[in-house]
């Protein structure tokens, strides 16, 4: 879906149903992070209050090291540890602003509110950036527009982490409402 709205991805196509196959890509050690509802570590570490709009949606960086704790980054530190280029920091924040508004219209038309969610890009052999991530519950939060109580309205690996029960559930909710809208 994301290809047909003019966002290059990894993507190739699906050899079987359980497989893919994708262009090879040099992944970019950052998370690129999407936040349009405050929720999760962003309440945590600023005291915002969870459910709070985030107007306009924020973009952030992370630094994929586990051994680190995987740190936000500020545009000039990446820059200094030469995890992108200038022009390629620009490029991820604009894909990330285009792709946070394909992705809210679509999962709007699930009856799905997209919180936040978390892509990784990569480079092609030409130094293409390319799309190179799965986007599922497990890389979004996701809330279920029809649920008033915050702990029922949730959608995706918010479930597990605050031991909510029915996971799978969820994701398959998730997915039912996905597979009956036209990608």
């Amino acid at each position: 879906m994301l290809e047909t709205k003019g966002i290059p991805t990894h993507f190739i196509d699906t050899s079987a149903p359980n497989e893919m196959r994708v262009c090879r890509v040099e992944i970019l050690p950052l998370e690129v992070v999407v936040r349009n509802i405050a929720a999760g570590s962003l309440c945590k570490q600023t005291g915002i209050a969870l459910g709070t709009i985030v107007n306009p949606p924020l973009v952030e960086f992370y630094y994929k090291n586990d051994d680190l704790g995987d740190p936000l980054l500020t545009r000039d530190r990446l820059l200094l540890m030469k995890l992108a280029t200038g022009e390629q920091v620009d490029q991820l924040e604009t894909a990330a602003r285009e792709i946070n508004e394909i992705l809210k219209e679509f999962f709007s038309q699930c009856g799905i509110t997209l919180v936040d969610f978390k892509l990784e890009f990569g480079t092609d052999k030409h130094q293409n950036l390319l799309l190179a991530d799965e986007i599922s519950p497990d890389t979004c939060r996701l809330w279920d527009n029809s649920e008033t109580d915050p702990d029922a309205r949730v959608m995706d690996k918010d479930r597990f982490r605050r031991d909510l029960g029915s996971v799978e559930s969820a994701y398959q909710q998730v997915l039912k409402r996905v597979l009956a809208q036209k990608v």
